[in-house]
Order: C-alpha cells, then structure tokens, then sequence
C-alpha cells in the first residue's frame, strides 16, 4: 500500500498542470460546447415532436 501511494506521488510530481488563463480558456470552451450541443439537441426534439404532431 505505501509503495503504491509512494508511486503515485512521484507521478504526480511529473504532471504538467495547467496554468490559470489555461484552465479558465478550456473551462470556456467545454462550457460552451455544453452549451452548444444542448441547444442542438432541443431543437432536434422541437422538430421531431413537430413533425411527429403532425401526422
């Protein structure tokens, strides 16, 4: 267990974190793709409920 925990360490010493301007900059674009593919998809439902009304 310790060997392992110890292991884990030294690989987290060796990860390259993203700096601040980085992590607001990705946080951005994940939300807006988020955003994005909500709007898509409702509007893909609103047409498909639509066309199914219509019939």
């Amino acid at each position: 267990m310790f060997k392992f925990l110890k292991n884990v360490s030294r690989e987290m010493k060796k990860v390259s974190w993203p700096t601040g301007k980085e992590l607001r900059s990705y946080t951005m674009i994940v939300l807006a793709t988020v955003i994005f593919v909500a709007v898509f998809f409702f509007v893909v439902d609103l047409g498909i409920s639509q066309l199914l009304n219509l019939f």
